[in-house]
């Protein structure tokens, strides 16, 4: 086996570097990387384990092709499964090495890395102390994992901020549902939120979707933000619940002839004249854009938000041992209009980053009513919006200060809760006490919340400046209000408060007379 492996490394070696040879055949180049391996095996100063020898080679390969093939050892190949069923215990994010930064690209909604505001592009540069430069971002996920109830410090360094955030954070457990949240934002209007694509992910959805239906819901706001992507044959599913049978979803174009494909919806009778708003932002990225990209060139709805990450190229794994793989880049995907939406990572300090190519510098297509596109660099919205903080928000979310206020008063141990009765204090073994408001799920965040939250900080000893504080208090109160139903109730029921003040979704809502028209 150790042979086997060692050969294919060798190979996926000189797929590359074939020039740095100057073999005149492949045999001999392969000879002489076996030639290498076994030099070092002997006289290198220390005892070289040859697994470890050939993943790292691997490893330090890949990067070279571009940002999206990688290889999956065993214990990555665990992950991977794990990432697609089942559960684990952390914090709650998607992270990436790029060169020697490990990046977030997205944190999991409810989660605690979300609760504390981490974001999309932060940079984890240490943690335990510990730089994370030197380590991939396997062994960084496992020293990000643990046991339930565990703490973890970790570094988080954010562009446009002069000083690194420091963070404490608790490991809960994950849940790993791909369709986490729905419900109904109006009478008439359903919300749904895919986390990411995995093997159930239309399944949920469509449980999801069944369950709207029957409350009425007659058009549907579709959140992909800081979904990740996942599983190809599953954005095809959920491209088809909206298209009609026959209509183009993707093609895919690679330079072997079994990656050149045409993919078409195949179903029909679903939800093909239901309007739909589609939510993206920069966290979006490969399966969502797949989605995302079909439905606005087939005109089939209107996409809000932020132009998103641009990911379009085909990664297929290749067994390359009993317990390993290499995830390789094999094709390009292009939406039905035939723009490739990959960013461009020529420049990668630009890719990381996140820069985005001026409009001049991108592909133009047409969808079928002859709408303009943009490719080479992401799926760029209809309608701009985006769900922003100020530097005070920030601040208090990388302290956990709006989740912990919220335990403080469900405990009831700051001076406006105990003017409020909780639903728990309905039972029979609590007593009423007369003159108590009961909070309810719509909670008005008024001024005596915004006191009773800044009298809980000067008890934490955290100090603000009030100019800053008042520049940030409607986004404030926002989240206030998310924690207080979210530790009162449920998280979903938090979720769906904080998406009545979400601007995208208010944006989603104010435009899904014009995504009907578009239907009609």
């Amino acid at each position: 086996m150790k042979k086997k492996a060692c050969a294919v490394a060798a190979f996926l070696f000189l797929l590359i570097n074939a020039s740095l040879w100057n073999s005149s055949s492949w045999s001999e180049g392969i000879e002489k990387v076996a030639e290498i391996t076994e030099a070092v095996k002997a006289y290198y100063y220390k005892k070289v384990d040859t697994r470890d020898l050939i993943f790292e080679s691997i490893q330090g390969m890949l990067p070279m092709l571009d940002p999206h093939s990688y290889f999956l050892s065993p214990e990555r190949l665990d992950n991977l499964k794990e990432d697609y069923k089942g559960k684990y215990y952390g914090l709650g994010i998607m992270i990436q090495k790029h060169g020697d930064r490990l990046m977030v690209i997205s944190p999991l909604e409810g989660t605690p890395a979300y609760r504390l505001g981490i974001q999309p592009g932060d940079i984890i540069s240490h943690i335990e102390g510990k730089s994370t430069k030197p380590i991939t971002s396997y062994e960084a996920m496992l020293e990000l994992r643990g046991e339930k109830g565990t703490k973890v410090n970790i570094t988080i360094v954010r562009e446009g901020l002069e000083e690194p955030l420091e963070f404490s954070i608790v490991r809960e457990e994950i849940p790993l549902h791909s369709v986490p949240y729905a419900f109904m934002l109006t009478e008439d209007i359903g919300y749904i939120y895919i986390r990411n694509f995995s093997t159930t992910t239309t399944r949920e959805f469509e449980e999801k979707m069944k369950g709207l239906v029957g409350k009425g819901m007659k058009s549907l706001v579709l959140d992909f933000r800081d979904n990740s992507g996942g599983t190809f044959v599953q954005s095809l599913e959920i491209s088809d619940e909206f298209l009609p049978e026959g209509a183009v979803i993707v093609s895919i174009k690679g330079r072997k002839k079994q990656y050149n494909k045409l993919f078409t919806a195949s179903k029909g009778n679903q939800y093909e004249d239901m309007p739909v708003v589609v939510l993206i932002n920069r966290g979006s990225a490969s399966a969502p854009e797949i989605v995302s990209g079909a439905l606005q060139d087939n005109d089939r709805a209107i996409i809000v938000g932020e132009t998103s990450f641009g990911k379009g190229l085909v990664q297929t794994i290749f067994p390359v041992s009993i317990d390993a793989a290499l995830a390789l880049t094999t094709a390009r995907y292009y939406t039905p209009s035939g723009r490739s939406i990959q960013r461009d990572y020529t420049n990668l300090e630009d890719w990381i980053l996140g820069r985005e190519a001026t409009p001049e510098d991108r592909e133009v297509t047409y969808t079928n009513k002859g709408r303009k596109v943009l490719g080479q660099g992401g799926i760029s919205p209809d309608y701009e919006a985006a769900l922003t903080y100020k530097r005070m928000t920030y601040i208090l979310l990388s302290r956990g200060t709006f989740f912990s206020y919220a335990r403080k008063f469900i405990e009831k141990e700051t001076e406006l809760s105990k003017k409020y009765t909780l639903p728990s204090e309905k039972e029979p073994e609590y007593v009423q006490h007369q003159g108590h408001t009961e909070i309810q799920k719509n909670v008005v965040i008024g001024p005596e919340f915004i006191e009773d939250f800044k009298a809980y900080l000067n008890s934490i000893g955290f100090s603000y400046d009030d100019e800053d504080f008042k520049e940030a208090e409607s986004e404030i109160k926002r989240e206030i209000k998310r924690e207080l139903v979210s530790s009162i109730w449920s998280i979903e029921e938090g979720i769906k408060a904080f998406r009545l003040e979400d601007e995208v979704v208010q944006k989603a809502v104010e435009l899904m007379d014009k995504a009907k028209q578009m239907v009609s």
